[in-house]
């Protein structure tokens, strides 16, 4: 089978090896996206909402990379550094898979690789 390996814009992910997201055949898993910026810091600190809407931008942008879309996410993983916060985040997560819903988990972690991320997200995808 053919593997596609999407580069993360992170600078960690030459540090850590991780790709943004990897295509095997039909199936997509891409990793753990935090709100890394384009100039390499954290994105919308203290917003857990703009925080996830821009971890569903690089999702979905890594996804259309490898020929995949939106609509055939099956699964997502949210991790938060608060749980209170996961109204926020959920409303994000809804305008983008309100219609598709995905099977999705919510979970606390006691922290992430940068300390103004409050969210990463994960997905998994089919291509048609």
């Amino acid at each position: 089978m053919t593997r596609t390996n999407i580069q993360s814009r992170s600078p960690y992910g030459r540090q850590i090896g991780f790709s943004r997201a990897v295509r095997i055949g039909k199936f997509i898993a891409v990793s753990g996206t935090a709100p890394l910026g384009h100039d390499g810091k954290p994105a919308f600190p203290g917003d857990p909402y703009n925080q996830a809407k821009y971890c569903l931008e690089i999702i979905r942008e890594a996804i259309e990379d490898c020929g995949g879309k939106m609509f055939n996410v099956i699964r997502t993983r949210v991790f938060l550094t608060d749980i209170a916060n996961w109204e926020e985040v959920a409303r994000a997560h809804k305008e983008v898979f309100d219609d598709i819903r995905p099977a999705c988990t919510f979970v606390e972690v006691k922290g992430l690789i940068e300390e103004n991320w409050l969210v990463e997200i994960e997905a998994d995808c089919i291509v048609e």
